[in-house]
């Protein structure tokens, strides 16, 4: 199918919506090159997976690249099959520009005529592909990207999305600190992630009770923050909650400045390893994560855990390895239930309302938005023996009906 005139203006638009994240121009198949497309006997499986393969953001993307290929291996028993056709994946990188995004998925849709797209680490590359889901009428997972507006605004009922949006990280940082009387201010990028991320945290801090004294924004690109931390300091909260994404972390001088001595709790999202590093100024705060390899208790993390050590050098898997898993088993078990028909108006019946296994947890496509509804965790940063980095702690897990996020969509 070649693209419709509409669609132009429509890109056009999108691509403003640029993100930090980077990947390769070349794209990888699970398959071996020389491999017949229809080698199995029943047909095949393709599905296309948009990802940071490379840059600022290539961890993200290969941590859903490593989870995805461990879910398909989990969800198939390890046959790589499901309803007798064999599934073959297609990775392509779209070194975090939208543009570069929707050549990348054009491909994989037009030259690899995949059934499914998956992805993406950034949600400027992802809302710029939203469009082609529907105009060549496949199912996307999007994965991990968080922008509200994917299952909001600019939702189709194409999309689906395991990865949890802004929202739900706004309500689980609102439920691990927010209550009656309890005053907080904000701190956050100067640009659309922080002021969604705010946004949605203000909203449902203040259903619990809480007071938002402040609402601070910093340049996205600042390296000294002293000034807004002087005027949270003024303002006298209980608690601070940060939204923030990027190397050029407030961590230090928050700590240089003695917020918490000055009575000023830190509260903010756990990050991924790498990321936590740096965050030993913060070691006794509680917050929210998204994922940590201890924090889940179920069997399928457990498998998780024991083979990503297995596989990549006794590392374990991080923050977006179990999103990328939970796609592929999500892709999986719809296909199991549509007898391997990837068609994709029997696919939206069948994915509306489904819920399936995750290492996080069961998780439930909310029929509305298609919003996977998903646990959470309340945790706090602990110093552990033998540990590097400052280790998230559970302090309780916080239930998918309790992290459910608004509808945002005009469905």
């Amino acid at each position: 199918m070649k693209r419709k005139p509409w669609l132009l203006a429509s890109l056009a638009s999108l691509l403003l919506f640029s993100a930090a994240c980077n990947n390769s121009g070349t794209g990888t198949s699970s398959t071996d090159g020389d491999e017949p497309a229809e080698a199995a006997e029943g047909g095949t499986i393709k599905i296309g997976v948009l990802a940071s393969l490379t840059g600022a953001l290539e961890s993200y993307g290969k941590q859903t690249k490593n989870g995805f290929d461990l879910g398909l291996e989990y969800a198939t028993g390890g046959t790589n099959e499901v309803a007798g056709k064999k599934i073959e994946v297609f990775y392509e990188d779209t070194e975090t520009k939208p543009e570069v995004a929707v050549q990348k998925a054009t491909k994989l849709l037009e030259e690899n005529e995949v059934d499914f797209l998956v992805g993406s680490s950034s949600s400027g590359d992802t809302l710029a592909v939203l469009p082609l889901a529907a105009e060549y009428e496949k199912i996307m997972i999007v994965e991990p990207a968080v922008a509200d507006s994917i299952t909001g605004s600019e939702f189709n009922e194409y999309i689906f999305r395991t990865g949890r949006n802004s929202s739900q990280d706004a309500v689980a940082g609102a439920a691990a600190i927010a209550g009656e009387g309890v005053k907080i201010a904000t701190f956050a990028p100067d640009y659309s992630f922080g002021w969604d991320g705010v946004a949605a945290f203000k909203t449902a801090a203040e259903k619990l009770g809480a007071e938002i004294v402040l609402e601070e924004y910093a340049d996205p690109a600042a390296t000294d923050f002293t000034s807004n931390l002087q005027k949270i300091i003024e303002a006298k909260p209980d608690f601070l909650f940060v939204v923030w994404a990027g190397a050029n972390s407030p961590w230090n001088q928050i700590a240089d400045m003695k917020l918490q001595d000055k009575g000023i709790k830190i509260s903010t999202g756990a990050p991924d390893i790498p990321a936590l590093s740096v965050m030993e100024p913060l070691v006794g705060m509680e917050g929210f994560s998204v994922y940590y390899h201890t924090l889940p208790n179920n069997k399928i993390n457990d498998w998780l855990v024991e083979e990503h050590k297995k596989r990549f050098d006794g590392a374990v898997p991080d923050l977006f390895t179990p999103g990328g898993m939970s796609a592929a088993i999500a892709i999986v078990e719809a296909l199991k239930k549509s007898e391997g028909d990837a068609d994709a108006s029997k696919l939206i019946d069948i994915m509306e309302g489904m819920s399936f296994d995750t290492p996080k947890g069961t998780m439930t496509f909310r029929e509305e938005d298609h919003q996977a509804l998903q646990p959470l965790y309340s945790i706090q940063l602990e110093k552990q023996d033998g540990v590097d980095y400052p280790v998230p702690v559970l302090i309780r897990e916080l239930s998918a009906e309790e992290t459910e996020p608004p509808i945002l969509n005009k469905k």
